[in-house]
């Protein structure tokens, strides 16, 4: 093998591909990057057995050929080097010779022979949606996903497919929940659900653009890929039922007020410095005529009492929340106001941007003594 190619684009794509490089498995082979240079392209894959990358570039290919290098080690040479183009070969040893300007190095490397292999996926289900659209569903809906793994099926976004052409992606950690839905492209009707793990989920956020360019989603029994430009992610599905969701979104709420959402996203800090994280403690919404009082009370720290102005003219309503879920709720919103919808102080609120029904955010209370 040998090729020669762009420095800057090498480090860009090796880059991308470290989180998945699976550093601490037992499995040597995982710890390194496959590298291949065949038609005019090199390919680099990574994978920790559950999420595989693979990104692909222009490049002159003199030898067709391929090997695997240690990712971290690799990829910190290439990013200290300083030359618009760096040549690599690898023998038939799997010493690799990396040649940038007057400097010359020799990295030991495995045979690709022991490299898993990606599946392949370009026979499998598939739809497209605009990266740009991918990537506001997956963040406004993955920051709710359970961290613990007591509940596995709740670590993943979960992903549902209808024959109407629409996508509903939700994340939820039981305390929190978070749901959009958007429509898709795909050349035949599609039904089936999905739980995509948290880390591909990520990897994922980090390969898509800001723009309309599609990206394509490739589905399979116990995996799903997504190719954006210059890269494919490919991971393993949680396996498992998620939970009926919408039976824990109220179907109509009493009341909706308005909230002004930059100005509750302050307030919301000011509070919380008087909750205590280690006890999830609350804040306390109290909705009287045309105003609303937050409040907060703790033995370590103290008490605080904040108020802004709000469309509220029913009798007072008390509910608490705790302030981290709400803000979290409020960072992933877009409008200038946002709409609660409440029934009473046991019920979850509804949260939607104003004017609009989609994403929906459910908050669960808590107990109103719970200071």
């Amino acid at each position: 093998m040998r090729f020669i190619i762009s420095t800057q684009e090498l480090t860009y794509l090796i880059g991308k591909m470290l989180n998945v490089v699976g550093a601490k498995s037992a499995v040597p082979i995982l710890s390194n990057i496959l590298i291949e240079a065949k038609n005019g392209e090199v390919i680099l894959t990574a994978t920790d057995l559950t999420v595989g990358i693979r990104c692909f570039t222009e490049a002159k290919v003199l030898e067709e050929g391929a090997t695997t290098l240690p990712a971290k080690r690799f990829a910190n040479l290439i990013r200290e080097l300083t030359v618009l183009n760096v040549e690599i070969s690898t023998n038939k040893n799997e010493i690799t010779e990396i040649i940038a300007g007057s400097s010359r190095f020799k990295m030991h490397g495995m045979s690709r022979d022991e490299f898993p292999e990606l599946p392949p996926i370009y026979d499998a289900k598939q739809f497209k949606i605009s990266q740009a659209e991918l990537k506001d569903v997956l963040v406004r809906t993955s920051f709710a996903v359970s961290k613990e793994d007591n509940r596995y099926v709740l670590t993943g976004v979960f992903l549902n497919l209808d024959p109407s052409g629409g996508a509903t992606f939700v994340g939820t950690d039981g305390k929190r929940l978070a749901k959009t839905y958007k429509p898709v492209s795909s050349p035949e009707s599609l039904t089936g659900s999905y739980i995509i793990p948290l880390k591909a989920i990520e990897e994922i956020i980090k390969n898509l653009n800001d723009d309309e360019e599609d990206a394509c989603c490739f589905l399979l029994d116990d995996k799903i890929a997504v190719q954006a430009s210059n890269s494919i992610i490919i991971t393993k599905l949680l396996n498992g039922d998620y939970p009926d969701v919408d039976r824990v979104i109220p179907e109509k709420t009493d009341m909706v007020v308005s909230l002004h959402r930059e100005e509750l996203i302050t307030l919301l800090r000011q509070i919380s410095l008087f909750t205590n994280e280690n006890t999830h403690s609350s804040v306390r919404f109290t909705f009287g005529d045309g105003e609303l009082t937050l409040t907060a009370n703790t033995m370590e720290v103290g008490e605080g009492l904040v108020k802004m102005p709000v469309n509220y003219h029913g009798e007072k309503l008390e509910i608490a929340f705790n302030p981290n879920y709400f803000l979290d709720i409020l960072r992933f919103s877009k409008s200038e106001n946002i709409q609660l919808g409440l029934i009473d102080p046991f019920n979850p609120g509804v949260i939607t941007d104003e004017n609009q029904d989609n994403p929906l955010y459910i908050l669960m209370p808590m107990r109103l003594g719970e200071e």
